[in-house]
């Protein structure tokens, strides 16, 4: 698997002051795990960015702070701004290369099932992701599961279906669907469903329409000014 290196600065600003970090392109993190404390770090927004794309969160990446020895982390989901989707803080764990390790990897669906080709159905995917336990050394990015296997509607793969190393626990249950093709709607059932949700469509704005005014007193925003938006928790 291709080394991935990422390189970090400690950080000593905290709190709401990271706002700072951010405007000159840099993004708050942590690393925590198997160290004798969580360290405050930075890295670059756009170093980052590019890391996180290429790894996820089923990575193994080689975390450099400063001019300490690198150090193997995983990269936990970002937290992200709920306006702009932009990461605002990282969070980095430590691993121990015979410590064995619990993560999600992404369930990557490949091949052409005969129950969708051929017998127009509806491929539904139960889930995209697999809980899989291994040693650091031994983790594997995403799993391919061949879809082929769906010939009829009453075909489907379960968790116990997938192949994984021998090196590789899966967690999962494994009588869970993972996969199916469900067979094609006919017209009318389609308009069935159609009339259903307009009908629901319709009750949901009369009853909005019947909803008491706002209490008096009640604080609306000023002419011209916009709704506030609950600001991030302050991070570490």
């Amino acid at each position: 698997m291709k080394q991935i290196i990422l390189n970090a600065t400690t950080r000593e600003i905290t709190g709401k002051k990271v706002k700072s970090i951010r405007q000159k392109g840099g993004l708050p993190a942590v690393v925590y795990g198997h160290l004798d404390k969580p360290e405050p770090i930075t890295i670059d927004q756009k170093e980052f960015d590019k890391i996180f794309r290429e790894a996820g969160t089923s990575a193994l990446v080689d975390l450099t702070v400063g001019d300490k020895k690198p150090m193997k982390v995983l990269i936990h989901e970002p937290q992200v701004h709920p306006l702009t989707n932009s990461p605002i803080h990282a969070d980095f764990y430590a691993v121990k290369m015979d410590e064995e390790i619990e993560t999600t990897i992404p369930i990557i669906f490949v091949g052409i099932s005969p129950a969708v080709d051929e017998l127009e159905g509806n491929f539904i995917a139960n889930r995209d992701e697999l809980t899989i336990r291994c040693l650091p050394g031994n983790l594997i990015p995403n799993v391919e599961v061949d879809i082929s296997i769906l010939k009829t509607f009453d075909d489907s793969i379960k968790v116990g279906d997938i192949k994984v190393p021998e090196t590789v626990q899966i967690q999962d249950e494994m009588e869970e669907t993972v996969a199916l093709v469900s067979a094609p709607r006919s017209e009318e059932e389609l308009e069935a469903e159609l009339a259903e949700d307009k009908a629901a469509e319709v009750a949901a704005v009369s009853a909005l329409g019947e909803e008491a005014p706002a209490a008096e007193g009640e604080a609306t925003p000023a002419e011209g000014e916009a709704p506030a938006v609950e600001s991030p928790a302050a991070l570490p």
